[in-house]
């Protein structure tokens, strides 16, 4: 998938952004939270695994993989979180509002994959 360069890329031309500094995803990019059970320590909420969303918007700077730090295992690694809006229909299928109700959460990229 080709991303527009990170804001920062543009003001700072001529310098190489870190690994994670690049954006994974943009604002209006369809994305799906995985699915994943991991036994401990983990960020997303059960009932959004598996559901698709729209993200919203970028959240800076970019922040450490806090469930890998959980564990002592990140090592300063970081990434970005995006902020997705996931409409209520898609997590309880029985909504009886607005079809254009969404629910907005901010998720971790590791978590995130293309819709």
């Amino acid at each position: 998938m080709s991303v527009e360069p990170h804001a920062s890329a543009v003001k700072l031309s001529g310098i190489t952004l870190a690994t994670g500094e690049e954006l994974r995803f943009k604002p209006g990019d369809s994305v799906r939270v995985d699915t994943r059970s991991p036994v401990g320590h983990y960020r997303v909420p059960s009932y959004l695994r598996g559901k698709a969303g729209t993200v919203e918007a970028v959240i800076e700077p970019v922040a450490i993989d806090n469930e890998q730090e959980a564990f002592g295992r990140n090592a300063g690694a970081k990434l970005h979180y995006y902020r997705l809006a996931i409409l209520m229909t898609q997590i309880w299928p029985n909504y009886v509002g607005s079809a254009d109700d969404a629910l907005r959460i901010e998720v971790f990229e590791t978590w995130l994959k293309e819709d």
